[in-house]
């Protein structure tokens, strides 16, 4: 059997038009290289197609994501797929905007320079919005979902939720600055209401193609991480079942399970620091004492928590020890 010829079999039974799309939008990822390449023109310092590129990615891990939750859910299977599908018509209409404001080295977010930017933004605020309320209610369905393995259960419904999160910081952004705001006083209008750097405006320094700002907070960080944790979480349970083969340790399911729970835990914990230190205006690659600090103490913490759970001695020990 081929390689393709499995991951057909895998995905047989998962909800088909989120997972066709995620494959149209990492085909998508491979035309924005090509744009960036052919196409040199910037917007606030990045390249133009450099937004879309990145969406794209997001997008197709987003989709490919639900796409296999909602063929586990035992119940709402129907609602669910019908959602699915509407999440899907929702972000290629946002995407196909974001484009169009691309090509006409126009911001897709924010923009309130003229009345057809300030429109779109407004449709986009809708759509965002619908989304929102989409994954909420996907999430509430993942939280019926039981599989045998009880560490890829609740790596999923974790997951969901810290995508849950993640998207809910994206409402952080969109409150104007105090330049904005004095704008308004002054004059009645902003060109741009919103934006993901604190601190400064946007654009300036950023890491490479990622943009994120290298001289003030970006609060694109911790929404991106959140929302990530939708595979993020997924990903570990299906590593530790994977090691199991190789580590009889990891046989134990109840070992398993305490390490996603820990991971977690922990991963929510990094969603809160890099939030707390975008707002107070500090880049990710220039950390203080106190984000440092905290930095520190989480990652012990976490350490610390999953070398307990291995140390404990599973079910099939605690029984040899008791029948000595």
């Amino acid at each position: 059997m081929t390689i393709l010829t499995d991951l057909r079999e895998r995905t047989r039974t998962w909800h088909r038009l989120s997972y066709r799309f995620a494959q149209v939008l990492a085909g998508i990822t491979v035309v924005c290289v090509l744009l960036m390449v052919i196409d040199q023109r910037t917007l606030q310092g990045a390249p133009i197609w450099a937004k879309p590129f990145k969406f794209a990615i997001s997008g197709a891990l987003y989709m490919f994501t639900w796409s296999w939750l909602t063929s586990l859910l035992p119940r709402f299977r129907r609602t669910a797929n019908w959602l699915t599908s509407l999440l899907v018509v929702i972000f290629a209409a946002e995407y196909v905007l974001m484009v169009f404001q691309a090509t006409r080295v126009r911001a897709s977010h924010f923009n309130n320079a003229t009345p057809l930017d300030s429109r779109i933004f407004q449709i986009m605020g809708v759509m965002i919005a619908a989304l929102w309320l989409i994954n909420f209610l996907l999430t509430i369905a993942v939280m019926f979902t039981r599989l045998p393995d009880r560490a890829t259960t609740w790596a999923a419904r974790i997951g969901a939720v810290l995508g849950m999160i993640g998207i809910s910081l994206a409402t952080l952004m969109s409150s104007p600055t105090a330049e904005q705001q004095a704008a308004f006083e002054a004059t009645g209008t902003s060109a741009m209401v919103g934006a993901h750097t604190v601190g400064l405006p946007d654009g300036g320094p950023g890491l490479p193609i990622l943009g994120w700002s290298t001289i003030g907070g970006d609060l694109r960080i911790p929404h991106f991480l959140g929302l990530h944790g939708l595979q993020a979480l997924p990903l570990l349970a299906l590593a530790l079942g994977v090691l199991a083969a190789r580590y009889p340790r990891l046989r134990d399911d109840v070992l398993r399970l305490r390490l996603v729970l820990i991971a977690g835990v922990g991963y929510a914990g990094l969603i809160a620091l890099l939030t707390w230190q975008a707002l107070r205006g500090q880049s990710i690659v220039n950390p203080d004492g106190q984000t440092l600090t905290a930095f520190v103490l989480l990652v012990a913490a976490v350490a610390f928590s999953g070398l307990i759970a291995i140390g404990r001695p599973s079910k099939d020990r605690e029984l040899e020890d008791s029948l000595r």
